[in-house]
């Protein structure tokens, strides 16, 4: 009963995009209530110890303050461990907040003050004396990587290391051509635009509504019931609108746990928003290191392969990445040996961030390759190819669709590859060095078992709702593209709702998984419900659809029409309305293929092309261009694709050359805790993107036949970028970001 697809495949604006512009969408702190109280977090100034004492008197005396609470007070209903349910927990004890006076990271919440304001929330706040008893801290990776240990306990859905292939140390001692290097990443924040906040609405009855900076209102929800013992029935997630995430709203934050304790406690509406600072006391992308060991032949041929990473963990959770693996996936090797290692450090537990894992291994894998690339006397694109590999050697499977080797040459040839200077240095514009780089870009191509509702009313009005969340990636506008090509609706008459506990489950929105996942879903209940719409449409007295296949029909422009002649047809009113329907509703469940899983694995790939000049007399960088080429199954969107693809190499230009949360070890916090000195590239900063999509066919990795775009922009983006550079200057950087510090020329011999 296909209708001919009108809208996937095609450009579309965002449906979501006037209440954006206009400031109709609101966001979790935008949200009203009559008793509307406000709560302020008072954080650690300490990273390791005990709280003393907290005097509170001075506080409690301002006008206006209705509650201090603090370790010493907090109501006891919450924190049964038992009960505690996330979705996206890594192993250990979860911090909680205001449990006890002990203290275990620098920025811990140790007070929330409500008040009527929010102004006399933070004065009172300021009023607060805090005395503690410190005890030695530890927040350097470097100094405790001795201490680094293989994870004891797996974190759901993160695949460990594979087992050794060959014997990778043998082969490595005896390759012609040998590379053994360290690479190091700093530690990144999120920094969305939104900061993360919570508005709890008292509802009386012991029932609240929970707007809540989220990417997944049922995770929120399950933390909620779970910690506070409450039924799913008095508890409602809101979370229409998300200004940005990047993985770190998978996770309730405190603050959630802050303004529910306190609405249940003083029985009425209390928002916490957290400032800007308060925004680096969450997670965030741990700093590795990690050690990459290549070994070929003369011609660049992979021999041996050896990649270690140590990453940084908090003292209570075993947070773990996939990072060592993708240099296995990407190439083809005999001889592979990979090892991953947690280091506790007294931080809060980092978070999932824009690609997690790749994002670290594939730049020191991809920085390494370009190394091996001129020691061996060859192109870097060109050893990339030479070492393609067609299956997924780490599990031994075909992969669904694989046309990485296609975005090589549609990347190079509009990049103009072919015009590269070889050696470094060799390529100069005035007093700017020029820089090209390569470096190959991979990422899962998930599905996770989703559902969605679809209600079509008499007046033509389609409504389609899962639980899922939109952060700023265009989930509303595909999952209106796809309902109303299933109905053969145009997308006015099509209303998505999403970010709603209420609505059918879906899981975070993260992984880049829900355009397969929620999209699948959102198309399998309008199935469902085109399905009775035929039944019904062909029972109709005089029906021209009565002895109809329903192969045989399409629908088409509110109308279901014979395909063989359209002069044949009746609308969707008259159908139901002959029916005796003035609403026709199913839900149903899209899940993974479990044999298909079994058998393949499912990557989106992609090539990243980057120009860089470099100041030859003060070693200032400048991005000039970029064109990233993916493959990714079907695009439903090209508009809205390409806008998550320049964001991803944004956020990787971002990690190549200017993020960086700068640790004060002896304080053990960070310094650079605003935006002022945390340098997220701006406008000036963002060269021209070029994104092409390469043709893959793959009818395996979902129904949908797409595969995920919102991370595979970041991966591989910063080792272009430094691979550039090198081109450029000649000085290998293998520490990101590459800070001015890292390319000023060297004084030569006996000048001052």
């Amino acid at each position: 009963m296909a209708n001919g697809e009108t809208y996937f495949g095609t450009a579309r604006g965002r449906v979501d995009g006037p209440a954006k512009v206009t400031g109709s969408a609101r966001y979790a702190a935008e949200f009203a209530a009559a008793d509307l109280a406000h709560g302020h977090v008072v954080s650690a100034a300490i990273a390791k110890g005990r709280i003393a004492a907290i005097e509170t008197a001075a506080a409690e005396a301002v006008h206006g303050v209705l509650r201090i609470f603090t370790h010493a007070n907090r109501p006891g209903t919450a924190w049964r461990d038992a009960r505690y349910r996330d979705e996206v927990a890594p192993p250990g004890s979860p911090f909680r907040p205001l449990h006890d006076a002990k203290i275990v990271f620098s920025g811990q919440p140790i007070a929330l003050v409500v008040a009527e304001d929010d102004a006399t929330a933070r004065y009172a706040a300021s009023l607060l004396r805090v005395r503690y008893a410190a005890e030695p801290h530890a927040t350097d990776l470097e100094r405790q990587r001795g201490q680094a240990y293989v994870p004891r306990r797996k974190r759901t859905g993160i695949a460990p290391p594979p087992k050794p292939r060959g014997d990778a140390q043998k082969a490595f001692d005896a390759a012609p051509v040998r590379i053994d290097h360290e690479y190091r990443v700093a530690v990144e924040h999120h920094n969305p635009m939104e900061p993360h906040a919570s508005t709890v609405i008292w509802e009386g009855d012991g029932r609240i509504t929970v707007h809540d900076k989220i990417q997944g209102v049922q995770n929120s929800l399950g933390y909620i019931t779970g910690v506070f013992g409450l039924s799913q029935k008095n508890v409602r997630v809101l979370s229409p609108f998300v200004g940005g995430a990047f993985g770190s709203g998978l996770r309730p934050q405190y603050q959630l746990f802050l303004a529910v304790m306190a609405a249940l406690d003083l029985k009425r509406s209390v928002r916490v928003e957290l400032t800007r600072d308060q925004m680096f006391t969450l997670g965030y992308r741990p700093a590795t290191i990690q050690r990459v060991a290549l070994g070929a032949a003369p011609d660049g041929t992979l021999q041996a392969i050896l990649h270690d990473a140590i990453a940084g963990t908090s003292t209570f959770e075993d947070y773990q990445e996939v990072v060592v693996n993708w240099s296995s996936l990407l190439y083809h090797c005999d001889n592979v040996a990979l090892t991953y290692r947690l280091a506790q450090i007294d931080t809060y537990t980092p978070a999932d961030m824009r690609a997690p894992g790749a994002t670290l291994g594939v730049f020191a894998l991809e920085s390494a390759i370009d190394e091996l690339a001129y020691a061996a006397g060859v192109d870097p694109l060109e050893i990339r190819r030479r070492n393609y590999t067609r299956t997924d050697e780490n599990e031994g499977k075909d992969f669904t669709s694989k046309e990485l080797m296609e975005c090589y040459r549609l990347g190079a040839e509009r990049f103009g590859w072919s015009r590269r200077s070889a050696a470094p240095r060799s390529m100069r514009e005035g007093r700017e060095l020029v820089g090209w780089g390569v470096a190959s870009g991979a990422w899962e191509a998930m599905m996770m078992k989703t559902s969605a509702r679809a209600a079509l009313t008499a007046d033509g009005r389609l409504e389609v709702a899962t639980a899922t969340a939109d952060i700023g990636t265009g989930t509303y506008t595909i999952l209106t593209q796809i309902a109303a090509d299933a109905l053969g609706l145009p997308m006015e008459s099509v209303t998505a709702r999403i970010g709603d506990s209420a609505l059918p489950h879906s899981p975070v929105e993260g992984g880049s998984w829900t355009a397969a996942s929620a999209g699948s879903a959102v198309q399998a209940a309008c199935r469902a419900v085109r399905e009775k719409l035929f039944s019904a449409a062909r029972a109709a007295e005089n029906s021209p659809l009565a002895n109809a296949d329903p192969s045989h029909v399409r629908f088409v422009n509110g109308r279901i029409v014979l395909a063989a002649d359209p002069a044949r047809f009746i609308t969707v009113a008259d159908a139901m309305r002959a029916a005796g329907l003035e609403r026709l509703e199913e839900e149903a469940t899209a899940s993974p293929d479990s044999a298909t899983q079994k058998r393949y694995s499912a990557y989106t790939h992609s090539a990243i092309f980057a120009e860089v000049r470099v100041d030859a007399q003060l070693g200032v960088v400048r991005v000039t261009r970029i064109v990233n080429a993916v493959a990714a199954g079907r695009i439903i969107n090209p508009r809205t694709a390409r806008s998550q693809i320049i964001g991803g190499v944004v956020f990787g230009l971002g990690m190549a050359l200017t993020e960086e949360s700068l640790p004060d070890h002896a304080l053990g916090r960070f310094m650079n805790h605003n935006l002022g000195e945390y340098h997220i590239p701006v406008n000036a900063d963002v060269p021209a993107i070029d994104v092409i999509f390469v043709d893959e066919h793959d009818d395996k990795a979902s129904p949908l036949g797409v595969k995920g775009l919102g991370e595979i922009g970041i991966v591989g983006s910063a080792a272009a970028i430094a691979n550039a550079v090198y081109h450029a200057t000649g000085t290998r950087v293998r520490s990101l970001p590459m800070t001015l510090d890292k390319l000023l020329p060297e004084k030569p011999a006996g000048r001052a």
